[in-house]
This record gives C-alpha cells, structure tokens and sequence, in this order.
C-alpha cells in the first residue's frame, strides 16, 4: 500500500531576499524526503514589483525570474531557471511541488492613467461617500518593457482592473471603484464588508472577457513551463466565484484530474467554506482555517478549552477529503497580517492532530520546521516534527478510534495495516495535568511492549492480554505510543531511550542515495551582472498522491 503524503508550505514571509531560496530548496529536497515530506508548496514564482517582495505584490505573470524589471532579473527566491531545476530535482526524488498563483491584484504598475472612480466606505465597499465620480490618477498601466511581448502580447490599463487604492494626483489612499464604462465590484465574492472584491493594489476585475482569457491561458502556460503538480489559489474569497470554477475546470482539463488544487479561502465560518466547495463543484480543497482557529483558540486558553470539541466545526470533520489541515503559516506568523500564533507549549498537540489522524491533508509550516527569520526570530522545531512525521508515515494506519471523553485528556488508537509491518499507534495528549488514557489497540497485540515516539515518557507500555492498555502522558504534552521496529524486552527498554532511536528511522522508499546522479543536473544560467548588483544591496532598472491518508478513501486519486 502507498504511504501517507504530507505536504510542507516550502516558505515564511523572512526567507533571505537574495535570491537563493530555489537553490535551498534543491539542496533540502533530499532532506525532506527522508523526513516523510511527499509535496512542496513553494511561494509565488512570478516577479514582484520589487526584487524583495515575497511573490504577493505581483507585477509580472509571465517572468519568472527571466527578464530585467523591477530592479532585477531574479525574482526574491532566484532565476527562472534555478526554479526548474529545483522543480526537477523534487520530480527525480517523487515529489510534488505545488506553486502558489496569486489572481486577484496587480503591483507596481509601469505608468499612471486618468479615470474616473468613486470613493467607498473601507467597511461597506457597496456605499459610495463621495458625493459623485471624480478623476484620479492611479497606477494602473502594465507595459512590461523587460518582457515586451514574450510569452504573451497582452498590456495591462485601467480597463482590465475595477478597483484601486491610491490616488498619485492627491497622494492620498482610499478604495476607489472604478466608475468608467459602468464598473461594479465583482458579485460573486465573499460578504464580508459589504462586497469583498477589493483587496489591494489594483484590482482585477473577472467582469472583463478578456482579462478571463488571459488569466486561464497564463494558468495553461504556467503548467507547461514548470510541470508543477499543482496550484494553491491565493486569496480566492475576493475573486469571483464562478471565474474560479471555470480556471479550475480549465486546468483539469488541461493537465488531467490528477492536477491538485488547493485554495485559501481564509474564512473561518464553516457554512461559507462549504457554499464555496459547492459553488466549484468540489474541483479543489480548502485549507481548514476554522480548525487553524481552533487550536489557536486551544492553545492561549490552557486547560479551560474542551479538547474533545476541537474538531467541532471544522472542515476537516464535515469535508475529510477535501481539507488541508495546517498549524500555522505565513499569514498567521508573528507580526503578519492575520497573525494567529499557536504557542509553542500547544505546538506539539496541534501537529499531532493534523498528522496522526486519518482525515485530512496535513501541511507542515517552514517556519515551524526550520524556523523564521526577521527582526524577531523565531526557533525551528524540526526534531520534535520530525518524530511526528516519522509516526505518520511508518505507524499511523489503519481503523481509527477515538476516545474524546474527556474535557482535558483526549486519544485515538490507528489500528495499523498488514501491508506495513509493525504500523499502528495510540496517541494521548492533555491540556491539563498529568493523565492517562486506557484504550483498545487489539488483542492480536497482548504482550507487546510499547514505546513512546516522542521520548516524552521514557519508559514502556505492555499490552494486556484482552488488548487493553492505560496510556500516559505527561502534563500539558502528547504521547505517540508504538511497537518500536525491533522487539525489545523490560530490561532494554532504558537503553533503547537512551540510544535516541525512536525517531531516526528514515522513509526506505524514493529517496535517491546521497550522490546520485540523478541528482547531477546542469547548473542553471549565471545571474546577469545587473542581478549580482542587486543582490549586494543596488537596485538597476508532475504527480500527485494518491490519497492523503491512505487508509480514509479519499475521492481524489
């Protein structure tokens, strides 16, 4: 049988802007393999409208790190070539990479037009507070003259785009729909606000045909450029719903229904979630922001918050199989926009519960395994995942069943499969004070002797002989019990613990060896000397998995 996949967000808003990150990610691609990571998603490619933007303000769709704009060839993660030459690398090693599409706004506009708009209210985009239109100057004309017509011949104005937010004439920011030829805001958007079309920069506006056309061939070329696996769709509760199902009709079409789609549609209200699945046709999954929400939630309010409810209105729980659980990510790190840390303490429980259970697509942060950077850095917990990780994709398999009986002290018993030897576990885990947990692992297994995975309690569990056995854990933590890969005895349970094995054990299958030729690519183009400059400081002018979890059936093959 295949293995669990686990994705990994391969970013964090402080990676180092000098364009190296392509590059990192073909020298950690090994690395992550051997750890249980199956899929990258990796961070806009496209060129931001400066040579330090993360990929979200962008300028340019079809440079991806080839053409002289915006102050550099690079993009803030490399040239287009080192991009693919990472991309290839993971395919080599059976991995997937899944690149991140940001639809919804343009930056960093060449020239300035005239127009007409109206000013609205910030918090109800459908009333107007200027007593009628008035002309602006905005920064709305994309000529791109690096590029010129390369790949595509299409300029941008302020025709293709219904909304902006700054006025160079008055030098004064506001939200100002657009008002020549009759524009709206797009309708089929998420309500909050009002109408949340607008969300930055200049708007683009799905009413227009050809802006339609331009975005779904851009999606085609994408995919024929790159071969990547798939898209996560950036922001989609402000682009038009119906434009969203056509792209992603369009894409499927293309590549075939093994092309993965992902949307981030940050909504924690699980009744919008599912209005949106069914308005695409459930083509695509949802990142679960309203468990992300939750375990925030769990993890400021310490032993008050009632863990047997933390799946309660979550998508993971009414949608399995089209949910992609996650802890934290770029939005909700410190100091960012939606910023909902989970603490640290909570952090190992949060993981355990995307990781070990049978629903859901778990993704695993960047920042959470190798750390952030930025002024106020934060530490990685690449060890303490690691030992997840290695849970996930050895032992938990199989049957699910939970014992969400308690307010603070929760578990849940995977049964484990024939097809992988000595897979199964129990896991326990409690927001209170030091506890226990007496679950049903199977009487096939009476006498086993059992290990803790995080090495959190350093002592052993035997199974009873009706397949019975109380499971500990220490106060505030999580404890991931197993059969350990080699029987042992009472007396060697101490030693084992003090060998630092539980979680050293590699995935054996689709890692090339260290060395391999396979991975002796040709090296990507030299950066141009104009990108070097940058670069010290100056400025110039194809698979996808099978299943997530392999034993929940997902419909996705």
């Amino acid at each position: 049988m295949n293995r669990n996949v686990t994705m990994m967000q391969f970013f964090e808003w402080h990676v180092e802007a000098d364009g190296s990150h392509w590059k990192k990610m073909q020298e950690l691609a090994p690395e992550l393999k051997r750890a249980g990571i199956g899929t990258l998603w990796i961070p806009p490619v496209t060129k931001g409208h400066t040579p330090q933007d993360t990929g979200y303000g962008i300028y340019d769709l079809y440079d991806l790190g080839e053409f002289d704009q915006k102050g550099s060839v690079r993009t803030k993660y490399g040239t287009k070539m080192e991009l693919l030459d990472a991309i290839a690398v993971c395919h080599r090693l059976g991995m997937n990479v899944y690149i991140d599409l940001v639809m919804n706004h343009k930056a960093g506009a060449d020239e300035t037009e005239t127009f007409h708009v109206v000013e609205v209210d910030p918090n109800n985009r459908t009333e107007v507070i200027s007593e009628e239109a008035f002309e602006i100057e905005g920064w709305t004309k994309f000529d791109f003259p690096g590029r010129g017509d390369t790949y595509s011949p299409m300029k941008w104005n302020y025709r293709h785009f219904n909304g902006t937010d700054y006025d160079n004439r008055e030098q004064r920011n506001g939200i100002f729909r657009i008002a020549d030829e009759g524009k709206q805001w797009n309708e089929n958007v998420d309500n909050e606000f009002g109408n949340y079309d607008y969300l930055m920069f200049a708007n683009i506006d799905y009413n227009m045909p050809e802006v339609r056309d331009e975005m779904t061939n851009w999606g085609k070329w994408m995919i024929d450029t790159t071969r990547c696996d798939g898209f996560r769709l950036d922001a989609i509760k402000h682009i038009n719903y119906e434009f969203i199902r056509e792209f992603v009709g369009s894409m499927i079409n293309k590549r075939g229904q093994d092309f993965y789609i992902v949307g981030e549609f940050w909504n924690p209200e699980l009744a919008a979630c599912q209005e949106f699945l069914d308005t695409v046709d459930y083509q695509i999954d949802l990142f679960d922001v309203s468990l992300h929400y939750k375990l925030h939630a769990a993890s400021t309010s310490g032993n008050s918050f009632d863990l047997s409810t933390i799946f309660n209105d979550t998508l993971v729980q009414t949608h399995p199989t089209h949910a992609v659980t996650f802890v934290d990510n770029h939005d909700s790190q410190p100091n960012e926009a939606l910023e909902s840390w989970i603490e640290d303490w909570f952090k190992p429980l949060a993981y355990s519960l995307i990781l070990l259970r049978q629903d859901g697509y778990p993704c695993v942060f960047y920042g959470d395994y190798f750390g952030i950077g930025g002024e106020n850095p934060v530490p990685g917990k690449k060890d303490m995942i690691n030992c997840l990780l290695y849970a996930r994709y050895h032992k938990s398999y199989g049957e699910q069943d939970d014992y969400f009986d308690h307010p603070n002290t929760i578990g849940w018993v995977r049964k484990g499969s024939a097809d992988i030897e000595r897979s199964g576990c129990a896991v326990v885990m409690t927001n209170g004070e030091e506890g226990e947990k007496r679950m049903f692992v199977g009487e096939e297994r009476a006498g086993q002797i059992w290990i803790d995975l995080t090495s959190n309690r350093r002592h052993h569990v035997t199974i009873e002989e009706d397949g019975w056995a109380v499971f500990p854990v220490n106060g505030g933590s999580v404890s991931v019990w197993t059969q350990p890969e080699e029987d042992l005895t009472e007396d060697g349970v101490e030693a084992y613990y003090e060998s630092g094995l539980p979680c050293i054990a590699l995935p054996e299958e689709g890692v090339l060896e260290e060395g391999s030729e396979l991975l002796n690519i040709e090296p990507a183009e030299p950066v141009q000397e104009q990108d070097e400059q940058v670069q010290d400081g100056q400025t110039s002018e194809e698979q996808k998995p099978e299943s997530k979890d392999q034993d929940q059936g997902a419909d996705k093959v």
